[in-house]
């Protein structure tokens, strides 16, 4: 299990959402939309003082992290996360 960050969803974090070298950044469950690995479900993303870290992924000092009670939604898989220009959005894969 792994979160990957693709320079692409970087930049997208660094300039609209203004992440920062230091920052927590969680992806947490929400309720509602869908993803390939469960249709009710969706990402959400804070910046936020983690609890309890599962996974994380520090790229540029910024530590990207699921807690352990989100730790179901990934089933055992990768994540990667990119940006979709013509959609302008953040997207999910599983692996």
């Amino acid at each position: 299990m792994s979160i990957t960050i693709t320079p692409q969803a970087l930049a997208w974090f660094k300039k609209d959402w203004g992440f920062k070298s230091g920052d927590f950044i969680r992806f947490f469950v929400r309720y509602g939309g869908g993803t390939s690995l469960h249709k009710s479900y969706s990402m959400g993303i804070s910046k936020t003082e983690p609890n309890e870290i599962a996974l994380s992924s520090t790229v540029e000092g910024m530590t990207f992290f699921f807690e352990q009670d989100d730790m179901w939604f990934i089933e055992d898989k990768s994540m990667t996360v990119d940006f979709n220009e013509a959609l302008e959005e953040i997207t999910f894969s599983f692996q």
